[in-house]
C-alpha cells in the first residue's frame, strides 16, 4: 500500500513538473486595439470649441439620458475586445473622437472598464475631438508621450485645424513598444490632407528609427482611407509581409478589405475599411522569441449591427440622422494579436 501510495505521489509530481514546463513554453498572447468612438461628447459646452450639437438643447437634444448610454454602451464593447482569446482584453486600445478628459474619466468610471488608464492631450480639432490611448498599466508601462501637431499643407495655415498625433512609448511583457495614435483628416478635405497626414507620421517613425533601429512600432488610427489608397503608400505599409521593407510597415488589413471583403464602415452600400493598424518590421520576427504579430481581426458581433430593413448590416450607430438609435458607433473596431515565447 505504501509502495503504491508512493507511486501516485512520485506521478502527481512528475505531471506537476511537466505541466510547469508546459506552462513556462507556452507563449504569451496580447492583443491591441483601436475604436472610433463615434462622437464621445459630454452635454457641457467647452469654450471656443463648435460642440453645439451635442448639448442638451443641440441636433441631438444631448442630454444626461443619451450619455449615459452611450457610455454604458461603449464599455461593453471596449470590455469585450478579444476576450474570447486574452482573457485580460487588450493591453492597449487607441481611440478617436473623444472629446476631453472628462468624458475618458466618465467611460473609464464604468466598472467593465475600472483596469485601465489613458493617454490624452487636447487637441486644436474646431469639433473638438481628440485621441487618446487607453492602457492597462498591468501590462503595458508607459515611459513617454506626446502630441505631435498636425502641420498644415503649405499656403493653408488658416484653412482648419485638425487632430495630431499622439506617440506613447513604453513596455509589453518587458520590451519596448511605441504607438502612434491617429484621426487623419475626413473626406470632407481632398486626398493630399490625407496624404500630407502619412508623410508626417513617417518623418516621425523616421525619427524614431534613427533612434532605435529595431523599433516594434504600431501606427494605428481612422486613417479615412482605405489600405490601398495613396496616403498609405505614403506611408510605406504594404499588403504582404515578403514587400516590407527594414523601415516599412505590414498592413494586414489590406487583405481583409480587398480578399475577404469585410470592412470597419459602410458608407452606401459599400464597405471601407479606414481603422487601420500597421507595424514595423520587427514585429514580424518570430525568430527570436521576442514580441512579435500573429494575427488580427475586425470585432463583428452581431449586437454591432443594424437589422432594420433600409440599413440592415451597417454598424449600429448613435444616430441615425436626428433619431436616437441608442447604438455604439458607425464604426467597428480593429485587433491585433502580439504574442511572445
Amino acid at each position: 500500500m505504501k509502495k503504491y501510495l508512493w507511486g501516485l505521489a512520485m506521478g502527481a509530481f512528475f505531471a506537476c513538473l511537466l505541466a510547469q514546463g508546459c506552462m513556462k513554453n507556452r507563449p504569451e498572447l496580447y492583443s491591441v486595439a483601436f475604436y472610433n468612438l463615434e462622437n464621445l461628447f459630454d452635454t457641457i459646452h467647452d469654450e471656443g470649441k463648435e460642440d453645439y450639437d451635442f448639448l442638451p438643447d443641440g441636433r441631438y437634444t444631448w442630454g444626461a439620458k443619451k450619455y449615459e448610454a452611450k457610455l454604458k454602451n461603449l464599455a461593453k464593447v471596449l470590455f469585450e475586445l478579444s476576450r474570447d482569446r486574452v482573457a485580460q482584453g487588450p493591453a492597449c486600445i487607441g481611440v478617436a473622437e473623444v472629446e476631453n478628459s472628462r468624458v475618458l474619466d466618465d467611460l473609464l468610471g464604468q466598472p467593465a472598464l475600472a483596469q485601465y488608464k489613458y493617454v490624452h492631450y487636447e487637441g486644436p480639432d474646431g469639433r473638438g475631438i481628440d485621441c487618446a490611448l487607453l492602457y492597462d498599466p498591468a501590462r503595458f508601462q508607459v515611459d513617454h508621450s506626446a502630441l505631435v501637431g498636425y502641420a498644415p499643407l503649405e499656403g493653408d495655415t488658416a484653412r482648419f485645424q485638425t487632430r495630431g498625433f499622439l506617440v506613447v512609448d513604453g513596455k509589453l511583457a518587458g520590451e519596448r513598444l511605441c504607438f502612434i495614435v491617429n484621426h487623419w483628416p475626413s473626406r470632407g478635405n481632398g486626398e493630399e490632407y490625407r496624404i500630407h497626414a502619412a508623410k508626417q507620421v513617417k518623418a516621425l517613425k523616421d525619427s524614431l528609427f534613427r533612434d532605435d533601429p529595431h523599433l516594434k512600432l504600431l501606427v494605428m488610427g481612422d486613417l479615412n482611407d482605405d489600405p490601398m489608397d495613396e496616403s498609405l503608400q505614403a506611408l510605406g505599409a504594404r499588403k504582404d509581409i515578403s514587400e516590407v521593407g527594414e523601415q516599412e510597415f505590414y498592413n494586414p488589413w489590406w487583405a481583409t478589405l480587398e480578399d475577404d471583403s469585410i470592412g470597419t464602415l459602410c458608407y452606401r452600400g459599400r464597405w471601407n475599411l479606414f481603422d487601420q493598424i500597421v507595424l514595423t518590421r520587427p514585429l514580424l520576427d518570430a525568430q527570436g522569441g521576442g514580441l512579435h504579430y500573429v494575427d488580427h481581426e475586425v470585432f463583428r458581433p452581431d449586437y454591432l449591427f443594424q437589422h432594420d430593413e433600409k440599413y440592415e448590416g451597417y454598424p449600429l450607430r448613435t444616430h441615425g440622422g436626428r433619431k436616437w438609435l441608442n447604438g455604439y458607433s458607425d464604426h467597428l473596431p480593429t485587433i491585433v494579436y502580439l504574442e511572445k515565447k
